[in-house]
């Protein structure tokens, strides 16, 4: 199987950190591989259980972590909430061989930013990882009626001039707003208490919305809109 990876996630050159959590070995190696062809230089690190996660999400910066709902012990479901009141920053999808709209919509209720089932393709996997690191939430397409109805809401949109505009998601343009002030990746990251790595994924999402080629003309685009030019 291909897995087509030529479209570039990144303004620059800045490894992806994905903390994948499953407890089968062979399952947790074959993730690791897919993932390394997400970009290159990109960095998966694979643990078995809950413990190791969180010793690896308090020692290094992460930008996105896959995890398994029926971990042993502590199981996926009830570790999410402990991920998403200590490490908040950190967007978590979780996979499962359980996709039914029920359960889709309990883990997204509780702080999800995706779900990935393990039927998908590598390139589905992909995929849906980028939406995620985009600021978007991932609901498998099929599922995505079914689970609105669930959660009794419609998905995240953006709700601001450019956003609209542009189909930028909220992240992105709260991203925005510091880009047009000028502000550095890394003052962006620490204001909305991110990784320089995430904000750096979404000015590329930004660049490529705008249809611009650099942050610059970004932040020129924002400016001119929000003074009517």
């Amino acid at each position: 199987m291909r897995i087509d990876c030529s479209c570039a996630i990144r303004e620059e050159e800045d490894p992806v950190k994905i903390l994948v959590v499953e407890d089968h070995a062979l399952v947790r190696e074959g993730l690791l591989a897919t993932l390394r062809a997400l970009q290159p230089g990109a960095q998966p690190v694979g643990v078995g259980d809950a413990a190791a996660a969180v010793l690896i999400l308090e020692q290094e910066d992460v930008d996105l972590m896959l995890l398994d709902l029926m971990l042993p012990g502590t199981r996926g479901q009830t570790f999410l909430p402990v991920v998403r009141r200590r490490f908040p920053t950190v967007p978590v999808i979780v996979l499962s061989a359980l996709d039914d709209a029920e359960t889709i919509a309990s883990v997204i209720k509780a702080g999800a930013s995706g779900f990935i089932s393990k039927g998908f393709s590598g390139e589905e996997l992909l995929a849906a990882i980028r939406k995620v690191l985009s600021g978007e939430v991932f609901v498998p397409p099929a599922q995505q009626e079914a689970v609105n109805r669930n959660l009794g809401a419609t998905p995240r949109a953006g709700s601001g001039p450019l956003g609209q505009r542009f189909g930028l998601t909220p992240a992105q343009e709260r991203v925005l707003d510091h880009l047009a002030e000028g502000n550095s990746n890394r003052q962006i990251a620490d204001v909305l208490g991110l990784t320089e790595g995430t904000v750096k994924i979404h000015v590329s999402a930004i660049i490529k919305a705008l249809k611009v080629t650099n942050r610059a003309e970004a932040a020129l685009v924002a400016n001119r809109r929000r003074k009517g030019g």
